[in-house]
């Protein structure tokens, strides 16, 4: 049986966006797998609920998404970029009894965030576009108009970029395709951006539109508006704060939507109200329940419309919880729920409930259970072929006192960890170990999700895995969650330390032989590491934050994490910044440390990256920068895939180098291409382009 390996990434298809259609005879969803080294096949399959294998559905030509059924499930209407010369998806609509899809909009900006008019006759969407694509009229028909880069940028906004996208004066604004003629017409305006379009009734179209005196970039506030169709007429109907802006209304005229305590809140945990809009009231439906909704959960009404269901961080699972909406959360209950699995997406029906969730021996697939969660099925087996010619190794669940120092609040009893050993594990053998840390970094890690490629490969390659939860993660409630206020780096490094030196108890961990890597606050926490401490042989560092104070004014609206986690800004305590960053501590590095960064990540921007580097440099230490061009925060989890096997083969080529237990030079001595299979082939874009 074959070993996981780095390439076989590309063999790997991903199952996403399920949505359950009217009657539940059938789910569609996306399913993704890497066309080549640049790029992905995304397509709409669906699954019947009653048996029987996944079918394609949409043309395999383009990036299809956001499939959603019509109110009377005739026809599909789906995002793609198919037949476009760029990257700006259209809305498309296809009958589901068979027939061609049809374009319907040709828009500048691109199509996002669909909603079916009840009646079936308009689809609302979002896109943004800027003041002069708007005044010619490019945002409803582009009739031939291709948006260029500008020549210079002049910036006057305080978030002018995010993840690795300029705005460019670009708004995100409501807009409403009539399916009959295919006209588009735009609800909103102004220099603010709208988000969320949800259905009420049949004339009345709730959306989430920022604000914020004077400057809604740094502010968390959103209005709800309520758009009468009919009557042509808006009314803000509640103001409220939150990171994101999510929103689900009621025929009724009650409006789920997401809140987040605008005091410190990066370190709140979001949660869900329900405004009814008659009544003038709100609800607090989570109130009691210590847990924080999942990334951009958007909240979903089940049939009868009197409960509520989303997902959150759960003590290392992702679940899916339901909820009366008039209540304060006492009877919460889990729907779906299993030990250590991650839910992925799911989508409640009027029949059913569709999730997709990934397991320790799956990297993920569609599931359907009633609203209960009653009599979970299989509808795909997306991976079995591959699965079946693999040795997958099952990780053990590892429980640990926290460390020693203190944070902000409690200190908590134990803490929760996992051990993945490589297959054909001899537990009177010793095996080098390589600590994985989470980003966030009020993230939460899983037995599975995105990092069940990564960490697998790396046990197929003969190390043992370790992987945490420390102080600072959701899903352990928000006393947990803001227990590293003010402080990044002691707290959350003694609780994964612990977790190290827990593990290193086992006979077969070889604690001389340990290695250390995380991605974006995991970077960070690589960072502090091997800055104050010189265990760990050798340190990959990927996407991180190195200098708050740099992050402060080089991010996108992650600014607030230093605002929210710190309490301060550079110009209040820049001393307190530069004593709690990496480069503070950088010239006390002896351990061989590699980063991997990518050129257009604007959540955590690659110049604290190179000032990083460069003190290391300075110091004589052994190191290394690898820049990804093209390539944003997200490469690790949607970057092209010849980037995403290049930059898993640098982190076991670096550890390699290092280890007494794999006979290969360090990656510094060797050539530059040396061991990474993505560079042989000859249409790559990938090795000494990298920067290796």
């Amino acid at each position: 049986m074959n070993r996981v390996a780095a390439r076989d990434f590309e063999d790997i298809a991903q199952v996403e966006q399920p949505r359950v259609a009217p009657g539940g005879d059938r789910v569609a969803f996306v399913r993704t797998v890497p066309e080549d080294g640049e790029s992905y096949e995304s397509t709409v399959y669906m699954a019947s609920t009653g048996g029987g294998g996944p079918q394609r559905f949409t043309i395999s030509e383009g990036v299809d998404s956001q499939p959603r059924f019509g109110p009377d499930g005739d026809r599909l209407a789906f995002v793609s970029t198919r037949g476009a010369d760029d990257d700006r998806p259209q809305l498309w609509v296809v009958p589901t009894g068979g027939g061609e899809g049809e374009q319907v909009t040709d828009v500048a900006g691109g199509v996002g965030d669909i909603a079916w008019s009840p009646d079936g006759e308009h689809i609302a969407f979002t896109q943004r576009a800027s003041a002069t694509e708007r005044e010619e009229g490019h945002d409803t028909d582009a009739n031939g108009y291709e948006p260029e880069d500008p020549d210079l940028r002049v910036l006057d906004r305080t978030v002018f970029r995010s993840m690795e996208q300029y705005f460019d004066g670009g708004r995100t604004h409501v807009y409403l395709a009539a399916l009959a003629d295919g006209s588009v017409e735009r609800l909103t305006d102004g220099d603010r951006d709208f988000a969320s379009p949800t259905w009420g009734d049949g004339d009345t179209l709730y959306y989430a539109r920022s604000v914020g005196d004077p400057d809604p970039d740094d502010s968390l506030s959103y209005e709800i508006v309520a758009h009468d169709l009919a009557a042509g007429v808006t009314e803000t109907v509640h103001t409220t704060t939150g990171w994101g802006q999510q929103l689900a209304a009621t025929a009724d005229g009650r409006v789920a939507h997401t809140f987040t305590d605008p005091d410190q809140s990066t370190l709140r945990q979001t949660e869900l109200k329900v405004l009814d809009v008659d009544e003038g009231s709100v609800s607090h439906p989570t109130e009691t329940l210590d847990r924080t909704l999942s990334y951009d959960t958007t909240p979903q009404w089940g049939p009868d419309t009197e409960r509520l269901y989303f997902t959150t961080p759960d003590e290392g699972a992702v679940a899916l919880w339901s909820v009366a909406w008039d209540g304060d959360g006492s009877d919460a209950g889990r729907v779906v729920r299993e030990d250590w699995t991650s839910i992925d997406g799911a989508h409640v029906g009027d029949d059913l409930v569709a999730v997709v969730q990934s397991e320790w021996d799956h990297p993920g697939d569609l599931f359907a259970t009633s609203h209960e969660g009653v009599e979970r099925r299989r509808l795909t087996s997306l991976n079995a072929d591959y699965l079946d010619d693999r040795a997958v190794s099952q990780p053990e669940e590892l429980r640990y006192e926290p460390g020693e120092t203190a944070g902000a609040g409690d200190r908590p009893e134990r803490l929760q960890g996992w051990l993945l050993t490589p297959p054909d594990f001899d537990p009177d053998e010793q095996y080098p170990m390589v600590v994985e840390i989470h980003g966030g970094p009020h993230a939460m890690w899983t037995t599975s999700g995105t990092m069940w490629h990564e960490f697998q490969t790396l046990a197929a390659r003969g190390y043992v895995v370790f992987w945490s939860n420390p102080r600072g993660s959701a899903g352990y409630g928000e006393a947990f969650m803001s227990a590293i206020e003010r402080d990044w780096g002691a707290v959350t490094t003694s609780d994964v330390l612990a977790g190290v030196e827990t593990a290193a108890e086992r006979d077969y961990v070889d604690e001389d032989q340990l290695f250390v890597t995380g991605g974006s606050f995991g970077g960070f926490a690589t960072a502090w590491i091997v800055g104050n401490d010189d265990r760990f042989e050798a340190a990959v560092s990927q996407r991180g934050v190195y200098d708050l104070t740099s992050f402060y004014g080089s991010t996108d609206a992650a600014y607030k994490l230093v605002e929210g986690d710190f309490d301060t800004t550079p110009s209040e305590e820049p001393a307190f910044l530069w004593e709690h960053s990496p480069t503070g501590h950088a010239h006390e590095v002896d351990t061989p440390t590699l980063l991997l960064h990518s050129e257009d990540d604007y959540r955590t921007p690659a110049c604290t990256a190179e000032l990083f580097h460069r003190i290391l440099r300075k110091h004589g230490v052994d190191t290394r920068l690898v820049r990804y061009p093209d390539e944003g925060h997200e490469l690790s989890r949607s970057g092209r895939p010849g980037h995403i096997v290049d930059r898993i083969e640098r982190i076991a080529r670096w550890f390699d180098g290092y280890s007494e237990s794999h006979d290969t030079p360090p990656a510094l001595e060797r050539e530059a291409d040396a061991g990474l299979t993505a560079s042989a082939d000859e249409d790559s874009d990938n090795g000494d382009e990298t920067g290796v």
